[in-house]
């Protein structure tokens, strides 16, 4: 597992699945991870780059994979779809993810912190009631 320099991450409900890559871009490591064991699985790690698809939840899991001292990188939704090689399915998700993830010129969303993902609620909470 030494040579894994990138690990993508896809996010479900109960079951995330574990794409590792080396310099290349030669999987290294698959892995299906269920939510209880997700963080226990990255703390026995070496730091990595842990790459995952930006979303509400991608934002709390990219604070406590952190935390284990991973830099953690969120990715567009949009900028992951056309790294899926073949069906749509959380293996397939993960891979992909890691292969946008070691692209150079790939654009990441900072992970947000718990006061910002408040604020931002509040302002949605706000426009919907006004909509309504």
């Amino acid at each position: 597992m030494s040579e894994i320099i990138t690990v993508g991450l896809d996010l479900a409900k109960n079951v995330f699945h574990a794409h590792g890559a080396d310099g290349t871009g030669r999987a290294v490591l698959r892995k299906r991870l269920r939510r209880a064991r997700a963080l226990e699985f990255f703390s026995q790690l070496p730091s990595y780059a842990v790459a995952m698809e930006a979303c509400g939840g991608a934002h709390f899991w990219g604070r406590e994979i952190g935390k284990l001292g991973h830099d953690v990188r969120l990715i567009p939704t949009a900028y992951v779809k056309p790294f899926v090689k073949r069906q749509k399915n959380d293996a397939a998700d993960a891979e992909a993810i890691c292969e946008a993830a070691l692209r150079p010129t790939m654009r990441f969303v900072p992970v947000k912190s718990e006061e910002t993902q408040e604020a931002a609620m509040v302002f949605r909470m706000r426009k919907l009631l006004i909509r309504q």
